[in-house]
This record gives C-alpha cells, structure tokens and sequence, in this order.
C-alpha cells in the first residue's frame, strides 16, 4: 500500500488545496507515483474526468501537478450546491440523489464505504497518496457525521499538517484552538502546524514560532509566505470579489457574479492575456463600459435568469447589448441566452416554463440526465463574425449539463464526447458575432479561438505564448518547496 500524507486546516480558504497541489507536484518531480485524494468536497466548480465523471476542479488540478489523469476516486463524494438549503449528491462522478442539507449525514455509512474504498484504490496503485481535509479539522457538530477529516485521517493512519491562515490574524487561535478542540486520539495525529500567507518579514515571527513549539509540542513544518498573482484556479466562490487582473486594460470583461455561478475559472485565461481586464459583477451599474458581458454556468439556470431579472440586469445586460456591446453565455449562460427555458419534469425548478432574454433563437429543455463529457467540437463552415476565420478548426473543452437547447443558428459541431466519435450541434451565434454562445467549458483555453474573440473587441495583444499552467504549478511547488522542512515530510516516506 502507497504511503499517505494529509493536509487539513483551520477553516476554508487557509491554502489546503494548493499545499496538496503543491506537494504533488514537489513528490512528481522527484520520481514518485503520486495521487490527491478529498474524500467529500463541495463546490459547483466541477471538472470531467476521461469517462465523464464529475469531481472537484481542485482535485483535477492537483492531478495535473501530480501529472496524472484525474480518476473519480480522486474525489468520491461531491456536492452541488442546487440552493442554499439542498446539493446534489455526485457519487463516484454519477448524479446520486439531491438532498436537503440535514439529511446528508442520514447516509453517511454507505458514503463512507465509497470514500475507504476509493482511498484504498488510490494506494494500491500510487507510491503516495496526498489527501486533503474539508473546512476545519474541529467541526465540533459534524463530528459524527465526518466523512473527511479526522475519520479519514484514523482510518488511513495518516500523519497530518495542520495548516493556518496568518493572514486572517489569530493565527496562534487558529492552530492551538484547534489541536484543543481535538480529542487525543486525533491530536496524536497532527504532526506539524503550518503558518500560510506571511506577508512581511519572516525573522520578526521567530517568537511566534517558539510560542507554537512550547505550547503546541509540534514543530513548525513551516512558515510559507504570501503568493501574489498566482494565477491558479480558483476552486471557492467566496474568492471572485476582486479582479482576476489588475488595472484597466484595453478589453474589460465582466462576468456575472450568479448566486449559483459554476466553473467560474473558465474565465482565468482571459484574465492571464496583457490588457485584458476580468472582473465578477452582481449589480446592473457596473456595467457601463466593458467591452463584453459573459453569463457563466450556473447550477440553477431558472433561478439565477429570475436573480438577474429581479435585480435590474437582465435589462442591463440589453442596454449594453444595443450600445454596441458583446454578450457571451457558456453552459447555463447560453441556455439563458435563448427565448425560453423548459422545465416540464421539474429537474432543476418548480417553473415549468420562463422566458429567456430573448438574445439567441433557441429553446431550452431540461431532461433527467446530464451529459458530462470531455469534448471536442469543429468551428461550423457558416460561422458568423469573428468565428468565420476559425472556420474547420478543432476546440476542446468539457461538458457538464442537463438542458437540451435546439436552436437555427450553431457555429460548432461537437465531434468527440469522451472515446465516441460524435455529429452534434451546438451553440448559438448572431450575425455578426456580438451574442454568442456554447454548452463548452474551457472553450476560452483554446488560444486561437480566444484570441480571434478578443481581437474583435478591440485586443490588439500579440502572438506570445502567454498563460502556461505548467508554468504554475512549477512555480507553486517551488515556492512550498523553499519554505516547508522538506525533511520532516519525507520522514514520512521512509516511515518516520
């Protein structure tokens, strides 16, 4: 059985995933066969693995730094937020059962048995498993529902690092409260404490250190400081407040900021490009002069098309449109895009019927099943626009929805879904380009056809290579590996 190394934290957002992510790649590079695993996750940031399956975007890019394939066992468990009282449940990357938030745990004998038998799959096949925890690591009122935590921890008999956000402030609150919380059995397992996000002079926290050695009686496995513009996937939606690229550039973007927004780092590549500006908005008065308006995938296309109504940017997103503005809508953005939305079974809404925005001739329907695929489309012939110069190229992306949408005017036909040859329209263009749309995530990483759409708005950026996400990771790695005791955490490969 592969060796196992676990990084939980004090709270959400304290660097757990990019510790795995960066630990994954620092192992890759030194010759190992190395996996992440997060038993439940929870987030509509979904990726696709190679047969379809859903996990966490997160654990798809630790996979990436471990320069693997992502597997379903990656991620056993994961949860989609459909409103702010229920999820649906994806087991081993298949649509399970969507279910209100206090009955998740009623099920969690079989779900653990899914989590340990991923687990144990994962370690047959790798030399190191890396696992990430959830949330904090003293969840006091869903102890005896965990799933994540500690009870992967115990049953994998897994050393931990328990990682704190400095940043925050609190951080001696943070790390010690939490070993305090721990019964000793789960405090026996925590092996080091990590300070994340230092910002300043590292030497004028060495009596922060001692503090934590003397009353924590664990090393410090590090002090690692503040990234900036790391430009990494995002995998919460708490993070979207700020522009992804600083400044004003000469094409400005803004996206929807939807109550149920999905796959929002479909958007990091535009913000990657020089003079390109991307920044979330949820208010109609900050749409005023960009360059185009995109309406990302959601996980409750007919709520959040109501939201938008209901706060006055529906109307805005009109007005833009007739001052000479473009429109862009990907997966449940393009399904809004359309003259009507229908929900006759009820997959995703009590509305059996509402009306689009009317920008795009379509009709969507929703149906019970959902297509997840990684895919590959051709830009059509009779492309319009800025698409017509891409006539005959191939484009990959993924899909990840349940709506069937049929309209006159696709400019890409999906020719690949997973292994199978397929012949399927898709998307919607207007005649001259400015209101687009497509099922396809990630269709902006296809350099040529994101450059061709920037230049029509103006874009005037060259031919450099731009965004590397190797570049990244590498990048990432490097700066963990400079500020973590490296020995400590191999102590743990040679059984220490």
């Amino acid at each position: 059985m592969g060796k196992v190394l676990m990084v939980q934290g004090t709270a959400s957002s304290v660097g757990k995933s990019l510790m795995v992510a960066a630990l994954c790649r620092i192992y890759a590079r030194r010759g190992l066969k190395v996996a992440p695993f997060k038993a439940q996750n929870m987030s509509n940031n979904a990726a696709v693995t190679a047969d379809g399956g859903e996990i966490g975007r997160a654990q798809a890019l630790q996979a990436a730094a471990a320069g693997i394939e992502p597997t379903v066992e990656m991620n056993p468990v994961l949860l989609k937020p459909a409103s702010d009282s229920s999820s649906q449940v994806i087991v081993l990357g298949r649509p399970w059962v969507t279910l209100p938030a206090g009955e998740f745990y009623l099920n969690k004998e079989r779900l653990w048995r899914v989590v340990t038998a991923s687990l144990d799959r994962l370690r047959e096949t790798y030399d190191l498993v890396i696992i990430e925890g959830a949330g904090s690591a003293a969840e006091l009122n869903l102890r005896q529902g965990d799933i994540v935590n500690m009870a992967v921890a115990k049953y994998a008999n897994a050393p931990v690092a328990l990682v704190g956000d400095i940043d925050r402030g609190g951080i001696f609150a943070q790390l010690l409260g939490t070993l305090l919380l721990l019964p000793p059995e789960e405090r026996s397992l925590v092996r080091w404490l990590v300070v994340n996000k230092f910002r300043g002079d590292e030497e004028l926290f060495a009596d922060g250190i001692q503090i934590l050695v003397e009353k924590s009686s664990r090393p410090v496995l590090g002090v690692v400081p503040y990234i900036h513009d790391l430009r990494l996937p995002e995998e919460d939606a708490a993070n979207l407040d700020e522009p992804q690229h600083v400044g004003c550039g000469e094409v400005m973007i803004a996206v929807i900021r939807l109550p149920h927004i999905a796959n929002f780092d479909d958007f990091d590549v535009l913000a990657s490009e020089p003079g390109v500006s991307v920044r979330f908005v949820n208010s109609p008065d900050r749409l005023l002069q960009e360059s185009a308006v995109v309406i990302p995938g959601t996980k409750s296309t007919i709520f959040d098309l109501e939201w938008m109504r209901s706060h006055g940017i529906a109307k805005a997103i009109k007005d833009f449109l007739n001052r000479g503005g473009s429109v862009v809508g990907i997966c449940g953005g393009y399904q809004m895009l359309g003259e009507a939305i229908l929900d006759p079974t009820h997959v995703e809404s009590r509305k059996g019927h509402v009306l689009g925005l009317g920008l795009l001739p379509g009709v969507t329907t929703f149906v019970s099943s959902k297509e997840s695929h990684l895919a590959e489309a051709v830009v059509r012939k009779e492309a319009p626009g800025w698409a017509g110069g891409l006539a005959g190229q191939r484009v990959r992306g993924y899909e990840i929805h349940s709506g069937r949408t049929f309209g006159d005017t696709p400019w890409l036909t999906i020719v690949r879904r997973g292994r199978n040859e397929v012949d399927q329209m898709d998307g919607g263009m207007n005649r001259g380009g400015r209101v687009w749309g497509t099922y396809l995530h990630g269709i902006f990483g296809n350099v040529a056809l994101r450059r061709a759409w920037l230049r029509s708005l103006g874009w005037v950026g060259g031919d450099t290579p731009g965004y590397s996400l190797e570049a990244e990771l590498d990048r990432l790695a490097e700066h963990f590996e400079e500020h973590l005791n490296m020995q400590m955490l191999d102590s743990v490969l040679r059984g220490g």
